[in-house]
């Protein structure tokens, strides 16, 4: 297969993930909401939900590449809590009434126990069942703080659906769902197999690859959910489309991807991806602490991504 035809490979799988992810997303909640579900219990249990890098992420480890299934976790977090997040920042500084600090650990710990599991250079299926433990966890204890004054709103994708899908039927969903999921799937699969030969092509790490190039172009709309929310006086929805990404990315879809097959986990990952990404879930946590994120932190969230976006390259 030449370089041009696994190009439009590439193009044309991104474009199937990307268009498909938000009808799936319409149909998902459309169902939910069909069969009783609350729109509170939707928003927590979709709380990040990101079907695009979930469904890229589970046909790569399908397919045995690891790169890119750690990416789509890695990487596609890196997007939304250090490059997307930092320029909300430096354009439309952030101020917040509240921040518990019951709800700044939870990210913290999300990563740090996909590190630890992760410690052995395998995700393996275990570990899979375990992160989405971990993900049922982080729920339950979400339901237990809103019972205590917690003010937990949908983001992203979930809180513009929420607005739209009441008027959808049952099967019009669930036929929604089905055709967006085959699509999603298909635009995956595309998506893996010219990645692959990309990165023979150019030589290049498929790690490096998918945490970086990839990510970057299958996640950088978390800056149009962000930047509107911040610029409206909503911080809070930029935040919470922050957190609820590292707890979907970190917990659900690792979980998942791990579940499909058991994912290998290489040493730059450990020593260079991973700290740079906790690091980072901390540096947020420490600015929300101070109710304020200034433009100078934006600066700083920047400057983490810039680390984690060349360092593969120069490493």
């Amino acid at each position: 297969m030449n370089l041009a035809i696994s190009t439009l490979l590439f193009i044309a799988g991104l474009g199937l993930v990307i268009y498909f992810a938000e009808k799936l997303v319409k149909g998902t909640v459309g169902m939910s909401l069909s069969f009783g579900i609350s729109a509170f219990l939707i928003s927590v249990i979709f709380i990040g939900f990101d079907p695009e890098n979930l469904a890229l992420g589970g046909v790569a480890a399908y397919e045995g590449v690891a790169g890119i299934a750690l990416g789509s976790i890695i990487g596609a977090s890196m997007v939304a809590i250090a490059l997307a997040f930092g320029i909300t920042a430096l354009l439309a500084p952030m101020r917040f009434a509240e921040a518990p600090k019951a709800v700044l650990a939870v990210p913290i710990l999300a990563v740090l126990l996909l590190f630890g599991l992760a410690w052995d250079g395998e995700l393996s299926r275990i570990d899979g069942a375990i992160l989405l433990g971990g993900f049922a966890a982080s729920l339950l204890f979400l339901i237990y703080l809103s019972k205590r004054g917690l003010d937990i709103r949908a983001t992203g994708e979930v809180a513009e659906t929420l607005e739209e899908a009441e008027g959808l039927s049952r099967w019009r969903s669930v036929g929604l769902f089905a055709g967006s999921l085959v699509a999603i799937i298909v635009g995956s699969e595309l998506v893996v197999t010219g990645s692959e030969q990309i990165i023979a092509r150019f030589g290049l790490s498929e790690t490096v690859f998918g945490m970086t190039i990839l990510a970057l172009l299958v996640s950088i709309e978390e800056l149009a959910r962000e930047l509107p929310a911040a610029r409206k006086g909503r911080p809070d929805i930029s935040y919470g489309n922050v957190a609820g990404s590292i707890l979907a990315f970190f917990l659900c879809n690792a979980g998942i991807i791990a579940l499909i097959r058991p994912v290998s986990v290489s040493p730059e990952v450990l020593s260079f991806y991973l700290p740079v990404c906790l690091i980072t879930v901390a540096t947020v946590s420490i600015f929300m602490l101070r109710k304020q994120v200034s433009r100078m932190a934006g600066i700083i969230l920047l400057a983490l991504y810039g680390v984690f976006f060349v360092g593969g390259y120069i490493g």
